[in-house]
């Protein structure tokens, strides 16, 4: 698979590689295109050599989560080939061309929107190119284009056969379809199909794969940061003599911001090595120097005083508590959510090389105009100077998009300050990853619900206290209104169940460690406490968790009707009609997240000892249309899997401001023996595809809480294991 590729390559290596080329894509004002070759004003998604070789051009960068299968079966299926028969290319970055449609301007990936903003865009650029070559197969055979057939790559009919590159020539003068026809989804082969292959199973597994960590460029320089031990410390005195002695040494020199000291060697070991050897006294004055207790006693505190925002219209605060305090049973439980670290598998890296009027940079990159701006910025360079070659990427749960472009930053600066004349590579290690931030921030709940005499919900005071993501960054304006950040109450404040008498208040934590989005973002602990909570007042009313979930269900809209979909789905599947074998219980939950529904069910079991083990995790979700259900199936199992462990053992913590955790050891990821098995129901669906690299992890971890519950403790401060249950 080639994943090498920038606007200007490909543009004249369409060109130089054959005679003709067909290229389909959008113009400037959004509407089909194609060209010979292409030309400077056409979005290129498809290109269609004269040899017939058929390549996609992907917006979305590759970590895992499947793009480079999904949007090349979009054109398979639309053009009538075999998946393998098409090649994938990464797109340059231009955001003018291939911007992120939810995004507005921006070209990146994220937010499990690269299917859903693409789904269209690929599917009438593979029509468009199928009707294109039809009608030029038509015109050369003199027959109606609708008496031929375009299958594996070969045009026949009328008694014709011929392979497409015969009719590439011509199909590239032809006018484009507005509207070309789309393929009926019950004639569908590839979308939906189950075996559809991931084209990048092969290069994974022999290695040929090139992750940003790969890179390798002739003369090049390693670079790594030596940061302050504690967030918001800066750098009071450098002593780099003692790292001269270290081989491949090159030099030490405080960054301009004076926030930490960069670190040069002619390879990583050197690196890691010399900034073990220099010495650094740090200023700690307006640093974070808190630690753990002192942090979590904050947090908790501000949930428990007057929220500095509201977040939902409806009752006031003074009216719910009135309904809560005179209600007939009160339910309340208070909630500690700890920082969590990312911890992608491959840690940050890029490396940034000269060119004759720039630079290019190499990167597993998730954010690509954010990066593109952040090197103009820092280096001075016009965009147009400035080229990005996008990679593989080991992970990132959200660590390799940040609003800050934190390490493309470094990078540039690293490079800056060498002189700009040899290729500069930065490496994160794993310690610095989950001693660097950027974190799921620590969030405290306080929920209030009141009941009435016959156990029906009649209020809900809902507080909520953590560091927010979007205020004071570029996207604020987007995300942030009347001071409430709603990524911080996601999940809570626009819950589909018909809850009476919601209050939801926002408390903002300040503190200097540095915050993103996390896998799922907020819903990853509003989805735990919502959860929690509903299985807390079914419990108190009588109910059954699942019949009480859907009694909340009930209001008959299409967002209710289908989280009720898959809440009943994974109660059928799961066996919750019958009671669980002997010393086995059960815990249910479902959310939505991402426009996707899902709902899981959690079997556990325990031994002589109390220990708790997971036997079974029952999934129903409902993504649209699943493109590639085997990869819809790995996404829901990975995202089960991250939230599971994180809610069993991660926390981040700190000493003085000082994390604790320095590598797997200590923040541990799940193991393969955490659970039993994993069973994911996809409901089918024709409606538009939805998010799925993260729905799979909100309704996860209170699953498995409110499954300990029924015969256990109610687990209100994570990790579980820190707070009384033990895994077998």
């Amino acid at each position: 698979m080639t994943a090498t590729l920038t606007r200007r390559d490909f543009l004249q290596g369409a060109s130089a590689a054959v005679a003709t080329a067909l290229v389909v894509g959008y113009s400037p004002r959004g509407t089909l295109a194609a060209a010979p070759n292409g030309d400077g004003s056409l979005t290129p998604f498809v290109k269609i050599g004269a040899d017939g070789q058929i390549a996609v051009i992907v917006k979305h960068f590759e970590m895992g989560q499947g793009t480079t299968t999904g949007l090349p079966t979009l054109v398979a299926e639309e053009l009538g080939v075999e998946l393998d028969e098409v090649a994938v290319e990464f797109a340059p970055s231009d955001a003018k061309l291939y911007a992120n449609l939810f995004f507005g301007g921006f070209q990146g990936t994220g937010g499990s929107t690269a299917l859903a903003n693409s789904f269209m865009q690929y599917r009438n650029a593979g029509a468009a190119a199928r009707e294109m070559l039809l009608n030029a197969a038509a015109q050369a055979w003199n027959v109606d284009p609708s008496t031929l057939d375009l299958s594996n790559g070969m045009i026949s009919g009328a008694g014709r056969q011929a392979p497409i590159a015969e009719f590439v020539s011509v199909a590239s003068t032809m006018e484009v379809p507005a509207e070309p026809q789309l393929k009926s989804p019950d004639t569908f082969r590839l979308i939906g199909n189950p075996n559809t292959s991931r084209r990048d199973n092969e290069p994974k597994i022999t290695g040929t794969a090139q992750f940003a960590m790969d890179v390798q460029l002739p003369d090049q320089l390693v670079a790594v940061i030596k940061r302050s031990p504690r967030f918001g410390g800066m750098v009071a005195s450098l002593d780099s003599s003692e790292a001269s002695a270290v081989p491949g040494f090159v030099d030490a020199v405080t960054l301009p911001a004076g926030n930490g000291v960069v670190v040069y060697a002619e390879d990583t070991w050197g690196a890691l090595q010399a900034r073990e050897a220099i010495a650094v006294e740090w200023d700690f004055a307006l640093a974070e120097n808190r630690s753990s207790d002192e942090l979590d006693s904050a947090l908790l505190a501000a949930v428990n005083a007057p929220p500095d925002f509201v977040a939902k219209e409806g009752p006031g605060l003074e009216e719910t508590s009135r309904l809560i305090d005179n209600a007939a049973q009160t339910v309340e439980a208070e909630f500690y959510l700890p920082w969590l670290c990312h911890a992608p598998m491959e840690p940050l890296t890029c490396t940034i090389e000269p060119t004759a009027d720039g630079v290019r940079l190499h990167d597993g990159c998730q954010f690509t105009t954010g990066s593109h701006q952040a090197l103009a910025a820092v280096l001075e360079l016009p965009m147009e100077n400035i080229e990005i070659n996008t990679v593989y990427a080991g992970g990132s749960f959200g660590r390799r998009a940040t609003m800050s472009a934190d390490y493309t930053v470094e990078a540039a600066i690293a490079f800056a300050l060498s002189g700009r004349s040899r290729p500069v590579k930065l490496v994160w290690s794993r310690e610095d990853d989950l001693s660097g931030g950027a974190y799921r921030s620590a969030f405290a709940h306080k929920v209030r619900v009141g009941l009435d005499a016959d156990g029906r919900m009649i209020a809900w005071d809902h507080r909520i206290a953590g560091k927010p993501i979007f205020k004071g960054t570029l996207f604020e304006q987007a995300f942030v209104h009347n001071g409430v950040d709603h990524s911080s109450v996601e999940g809570v404040a626009d819950t589909l169940y018909g809850i009476p008498g919601q209050f939801v208040g926002l408390t903002d934590f300040n503190s200097a460690i540095t915050v993103n989005w996390w896998r799922s973002v907020g819903h990853s602990h509003t989805a735990y406490v919502m959860e929690s909570v509903m299985d807390m007042a079914a419990k108190a009313s009588g109910r059954d968790p699942v019949a009480w979930r859907l009694d909340h269900l009930s209001e008959g809209s299409k967002d209710q009707q289908r989280l009720a979909g898959v809440l009943r789905l994974a109660a059928e599947k799961s066996g919750w009609d019958r009671p669980p074998a002997p010393g086995r219980s059960r815990g249910v939950a479902a959310h939505k997240s991402f426009s996707t529904y899902a709902a899981q069910v959690v079997e556990i079991s325990r031994d002589a000892s109390d220990s708790v083990k997971i036997e079974k995790v029952t999934c129903a979700v409902d993504c649209g249309m699943a493109v590639n259900p085997d990869i819809v199936k790995a996404q829901i199992e990975g995202g089960i899997g991250y939230g599971i462990g994180h809610v069993m053992r991660n926390e981040i913590t700190f000493e003085n401001g000082s994390v604790i955790q320095s590598n797997f050891p200590n923040y541990q990821p799940l193991r393969i023996s955490d659970i039993g098995a994993i069973e994911v129901h996809i409901v089918d669906s024709r409606e538009s595809p939805t998010g799925i690299g993260e729905p799979g992890l909100p309704p996860s971890g209170p699953a498995l809480a409110n499954a300990i519950a029924v015969d256990g403790p109610r687990v209100t401060r994570l990790p579980m294991a820190a707070n009384g249950v033990r895994f077998a």
